[in-house]
């Protein structure tokens, strides 16, 4: 059962679909940091810090449609693992209408277990397109050698949205399906979803407050039960 909970864990990057794709030249280089405190770390709606409060931090260079970056927070699998580091690179296209973020991710762990095989590269491409005021997007990642020990390769699946409410107000959701096969046979998939609020305090500062919910409470329990998660973030 510890296998089969770590095999549908993993962590937490941050997911880009709306938004237009970097206009700048190539040779304008980026560099900006992000620090932020939540309620609960929840990555596809299970909470990977045991339901406790999550501290997060993270940097990021870009240069023209390109971008790389790193980021970290505290994780809590009930054993000797004390973060998770996430290490990224992609590119941002444009189609016409269409905003596209195709790249890579590696997510690794600080202190895990021996023979945990928590380490894992993730590849994901998303897509989003204005309608009207609202911005409706799509993703798909692939894994693998999904994270746990037991676990091959792994597909999410998401689709979501966001409109503005109001100056500085912004009410977004996503709906997402997990997917992973286990070796010797058979997978495990569950279906995810969300729905909040962000309130962009100021340019810098941002808050987040959100709705999360699965059907997964019989494979993890109360981890993976509804909750609401409140973040705050400073972009530096």
């Amino acid at each position: 059962m510890k296998a089969l909970k770590f095999a549908l864990l993993g962590a937490a990057a941050s997911l880009a679909f709306g938004g237009a794709a970097f206009a700048q030249d190539a040779s304008d280089v980026d560099l900006s940091f992000n620090i932020g405190v939540a309620s609960d770390y929840v990555f596809r709606g299970v909470s990977q810090t045991d339901e406790d409060p999550q501290i997060f931090g993270g940097a990021d260079l870009t240069a023209g449609i390109f971008y790389a970056g790193v980021w970290a927070s505290n994780v809590d699998f009930g054993d000797s693992t004390d973060a998770e580091v996430d290490l990224y690179v992609g590119a941002t296209p444009t189609l016409g209408p269409v905003s596209l973020d195709l790249g890579a991710i590696y997510y690794t762990y600080v202190d895990a277990p021996s023979g945990a095989d928590l380490d894992q590269w993730e590849f994901m491409a998303s897509a989003s397109v204005p309608a009207g005021q609202a911005t409706l997007g799509a993703a798909i990642y692939y894994s693998p050698d999904y994270t746990g020990v037991g676990a091959d390769e792994s597909f999410y699946y998401e689709v979501n949205g966001a409109i503005p409410l109001a100056e500085r107000f912004t009410l977004s959701g996503a709906l997402g399906h997990q997917d992973v096969e286990i070796s010797g046979g058979g997978d495990v998939d569950y279906t995810t979803w969300n729905l909040g609020v962000e309130i962009a305090a100021t340019d810098k500062f941002g808050l987040d407050i959100r709705y999360h919910d699965t059907d997964a409470e019989d494979l993890f329990g109360s981890i993976a039960e509804e909750r609401l998660v409140a973040s705050l973030k400073l972009a530096l």
